[in-house]
């Protein structure tokens, strides 16, 4: 045997077992009593989620330890202050989870595709390069239908021309916008 072994079994019995604190002795009477009573009221109260349950009656325990000192003044059960203690706990987190948004996973978010931006931008340019093919009259009409949004007759009264005038310079200004993107590598 090694020396310092046989010095640790010199020391007196009742230094290798302390005595437990008042408040530990309190609280294992508490959840040795209470606890399981208490977490089958929590599950009624939180609809059978046993995980919040859980949670409840451990927050409820910690208050009462925190109030240990009015506890072992109070006479009679304990049971009745710590069933209040749970259904106020619950009813808090209830109303703190009504206050505020729902939270949600910002996951699906990471996988979602942004859009490219860069391929908007040469998309654009494309286009505006092959409207600079149009003539000024093909070009104009495609602007105010298209891009401006305008009906044939809205154009043509815009433009101060007939809106058969503006229908056949839409229909030529489409067929040579499709010739000039097909130049430039767009097919539809």
């Amino acid at each position: 045997m090694r020396k310092d072994a046989a010095v640790a079994d010199d020391r007196p019995h009742r230094a290798r077992h302390r005595t437990p604190e008042p408040d530990e002795v309190l609280m294992s009477a508490l959840y040795r009593e209470h606890a399981g009573p208490l977490l089958a009221y929590v599950l009624r109260l939180v609809a059978g989620d046993r995980q919040r349950a859980e949670d409840v009656v451990q927050e409820t325990l910690i208050r009462a330890w925190k109030n240990a000192g009015s506890l072992n003044r109070a006479t009679g059960s304990v049971r009745p202050w710590l069933v209040t203690v749970a259904r106020r706990i619950v009813i808090d987190n209830h109303r703190s989870r009504q206050a505020r948004p729902q939270e949600v996973d910002p996951s699906p978010l990471e996988v979602m595709p942004a859009e490219d931006e860069i391929d908007k931008a040469l998309w654009l340019m494309t286009l505006s390069d092959a409207l600079d093919d149009l003539s000024p009259a093909h070009r104009e009409v495609l602007v105010e239908t298209y891009f401006k949004g305008r009906t044939v007759n809205e154009a043509a009264e815009t433009l101060g021309i007939p809106s058969g005038t503006v229908r056949s310079r839409v229909f030529y200004a489409l067929r040579s916008m499709k010739l000039a993107l097909e130049e430039r590598g767009v097919t539809a």
